[in-house]
């Protein structure tokens, strides 16, 4: 007769889970036993954390739940901040984790903690396994769950006991489910207003880069003819080679996007979800703002939309292309403001100064990229510059967290993206600091046999919140710190390090490096003096350069 953990296991393959990312425990036994007999692969990491951050990337670029495993309390834990990534991030995720037996107490409360009350707020749904045969059941909902708008992660803890427990129960099926389709009177309203509009905006957010939506998204657009921007999290929804793409928001305002923005009297965002930072500031009184979403709009102090759109994006987008096509005579209003806007951002992205700057980093990483390549950025100062800079052609091949903004997902993420897509080149790009939060995973990758190439900015600093201390005139203190050898911390781990010297040999060390194949670190010093000179002074003076005189 089966246990409790063969009927996990059971259960997981019928879900189509190939592999489980984590470090298992005393407590979870029973479940490796299992594992060891089954087709799921168990990629062993080296820390829960990197664990939590690899299973919801595999859910973000799949639109299937990631399934990532520990033991109970510190190992569950550990758990806790890629749970909330995925939980903000809209990621699918299921986690499991182990917990002492609950029919007896042998061990009294050692190492216990209330791991279901502590991830309830962080996750969809959180549930103690009481029962072998109610495993099967529990979880197919777990997956349904996960996986359904808005998508997240979701608990499971199976006690040691329950686990081990003798029972039969039979596998539940899963079957395919669809996202209802918009009312036919909001479509009607959302063509009335596109249609009254004179300067129409589209705006792509983090919903609109979901697996299942980006080509028919991209399909309204083509028909409308309407220009769009994205979000950060949005990007790649739409090739940045159209003829239609204004920019993205990197900012809440004031840049040069902001114009084409500020300048629009109805802006159609498409899967805008507030745990983003705002792309822009509402307020203007002659602007509208029609809300297209798979959920109702979280109504907030920047985000109040005068109507809205709910239902499943791509269906929804092509039934009211379907009403506009042909009939929107000044959708291209704002294209005539498109190459100035995208001529700005590109500025300097040629110049050759040593330390690197951030507009040449950028331009580089896009020459020795593919469209399909995939780069993976952890949380820092270069994140606002990719999200600027970068043109994409694909979805989901510019990885950033725009709503937890953690650091030290970078690598993780890159890894997931490696092994989904090991055809595809993969690159991480991390400051110093976010790397070595989680750079023991390097020692991951190579066992792994991966082949990625991480890219580590050198700073010697927390560089964001350097920056900001120095744009709230506070003096320099508390953000700097001392960085290894990059080069032997990666020959260490059996990868192969490099380190750039000079500004012309960045682009060839990271092609070589892709075309080598295998693990490899490339460390650059990284000019952030750009951060300042150009998000803060050149667009400052930008705006009151553009504002009325009072006197006038």
């Amino acid at each position: 007769m089966p246990k409790g953990s063969d009927l996990l296991v059971r259960a997981l393959e019928n879900e189509g889970v190939e592999r489980i990312f984590g470090i298992p425990g005393e407590e979870n036994l029973d479940v490796v036993e299992s594992l060891r007999r089954s087709s799921i692969e168990l990629v062993l990491t080296r820390h829960e954390q990197a664990a939590a951050f690899m299973a919801a990337t595999h859910g973000r670029l799949t639109g299937r739940p990631g399934v990532c495993l520990s033991t109970l309390g510190p190992g569950a834990l550990n758990f806790s901040t890629g749970a909330a990534y995925a939980h903000l991030g809209a990621m699918p995720m299921i986690v499991i984790t182990g917990q002492k037996g609950i029919l007896s107490a042998r061990q009294a409360r050692f190492q216990i903690v209330d791991v279901i009350a502590s991830m309830r707020p962080i996750t969809k749904m959180a549930r103690q396994i009481v029962s072998a045969s109610s495993i099967p059941t529990l979880v197919r909902d777990a997956f349904r769950v996960a996986a359904e708008e808005r998508p997240g992660p979701v608990l499971l803890e199976l006690p040691e006991d329950i686990a081990a427990e003798e029972a039969e129960a039979h596998s539940v099926p899963s079957h395919p489910t669809d996202i209802p389709v918009a009312h036919p009177a909001a479509i009607a309203r959302a063509a009335a207003m596109i249609r009254a509009a004179r300067r129409p905006l589209v705006m792509l957010g983090a919903a609109a880069s979901r697996p299942r939506s980006a080509g028919d998204i991209g399909g309204f657009v083509q028909r409308t003819g309407i220009p769009f921007f994205t979000t950060q999290m949005g990007k790649g929804t739409i090739g940045h080679g159209s003829q239609l793409y204004m920019g993205t928001a990197a900012l809440s305002e004031r840049d040069y996007v902001h114009e084409a923005i500020d300048a629009a009297d109805l802006i159609i965002a498409i899967g805008h979800d507030t745990v983003e930072k705002p792309p822009f500031f509402m307020g203007q009184a002659d602007q509208k703002v029609l809300h297209v979403g798979y959920s109702p709009a979280h109504v907030e102090e920047v985000y109040y939309p005068d109507a809205e759109v709910v239902g499943d994006l791509g269906p929804t987008l092509t039934l009211l292309a379907d009403r506009l096509e042909g009939d929107l005579p000044e959708a291209g209003a704002l294209l005539p403001m498109r190459e100035p806007i995208l001529a700005r951002i590109m500025d300097r992205a040629d110049e050759a100064r040593f330390p690197v700057t951030p507009q040449r980093l950028v331009r580089d990483v896009r020459r020795v990229m593919p469209e399909d390549g995939i780069v993976c950025l952890d949380n820092g100062m270069y994140k606002i510059w990719f999200a600027r800079n970068y043109r994409t052609a694909l979805a989901n091949t510019l990885l950033l967290d725009n709503a937890l903004a953690t650091m030290g997902a970078g690598l993780p993420s890159a890894m997931a993206a490696a092994l989904l897509h090991p055809d595809r080149r993969v690159l991480a790009v991390c400051g110093d600091g976010g790397f070595m939060m989680n750079s023991q995973e390097m020692e991951t990758a190579v066992r792994l046999k991966l082949n990625l190439v991480v890219l580590v900015l050198d700073d010697s600093a927390y560089g964001m919140i350097r920056w900001k201390q120095a744009v709230d005139r506070f003096p320099d203190y508390g953000m700097t710190f001392s960085n290894p050898d990059f080069v032997k911390y990666a020959e260490s781990y059996g990868a192969t390090g490099h380190r750039v010297a000079a500004v012309e040999d960045l682009e060839p060390t990271l092609e070589a490096a892709f075309r080598a194949g295998g693990v490899h670190l490339v460390a650059v010093p990284v000019d952030y003096s750009e951060n300042t000179r150009v998000l803060v002074d050149e667009l400052r003076a930008r705006v009151k350069d553009r504002a009325p005189d009072p006197a006038a």
